[in-house]
């Protein structure tokens, strides 16, 4: 079987501490639930966590949604987005089945990427091996006036902002990240075919801002 590798990178810094963290905790547990109730979903979606705050860490694997646990989520230190893209990077080299003449791998996997901050690390660093990744899409959110939207479209050209990073709007997100993985499994399910841009994702909803 082919699966759809969903990455989930979420900064989890001390300027997330409180309403955002708690915001998170509740997006990613509804984006869960919601996902499995969708039946294309449940059969090629596998997600993975990352969280980074003065360091980046895979707090879970590439996992069936059916099997997937939350872990705890704490909001701590500084934000170091290099490790991050780097740890996207080991994970993806680590897990995702590549294609051999016989065999068709895994599909190109999605990313989704939420900051409230600016990096306090080298994080250029991770930035070359993210890139030279073979992702679908990686979609880069920045969560309230505190993250920089023009370094953030060095990493992908698929920015979204929120205006704040209140319990509303990010779990307006996270249904939208749910509708996108949704659609990202309809799509290879049916027609053999990955999302490749932002085109191809369900509209945002009006929390969403599309970075031009």
């Amino acid at each position: 079987m082919r699966r759809l590798p969903v990455y989930l990178v979420l900064d989890t810094s001390g300027s997330m501490s409180g309403e955002p963290i708690e915001a998170v905790k509740n997006g990613v547990q509804v984006l869960i639930s919601t996902l499995r109730q969708d039946p294309y979903a449940l059969e090629t979606a596998f997600l993975s966590l990352i969280t980074f705050d003065t360091d980046a860490r895979q707090l879970v694997p590439l996992t069936d949604l059916s099997s997937f646990q939350m872990p705890e989520l704490k909001a701590a230190g500084g934000t170091s987005l290099g490790a991050a893209l780097q740890t996207v990077a080991d994970s993806i080299n680590r897990e995702v089945a590549k294609s051999t003449i016989d065999v068709k791998g895994d599909w190109k996997p999605l990313v989704f990427l939420m900051t409230d901050g600016i990096p306090t690390d080298q994080w250029q660093r991770g930035l070359n091996a993210f890139q030279n990744s073979k992702i679908g899409i990686t979609v880069a959110c920045a969560a309230g006036n505190g993250a920089d939207v023009n370094l953030l479209k060095q990493i992908t050209n698929t920015v979204v902002s929120l205006d704040t990073a209140d319990a509303a709007t990010i779990k307006a997100f996270f249904k939208w990240v749910s509708a996108s993985v949704s659609t990202g499994s309809q799509k290879v399910e049916s027609g053999d075919k990955e999302v490749a841009g932002l085109n191809e994702l369900p509209p945002p909803p009006p929390e969403v801002n599309i970075v031009v």
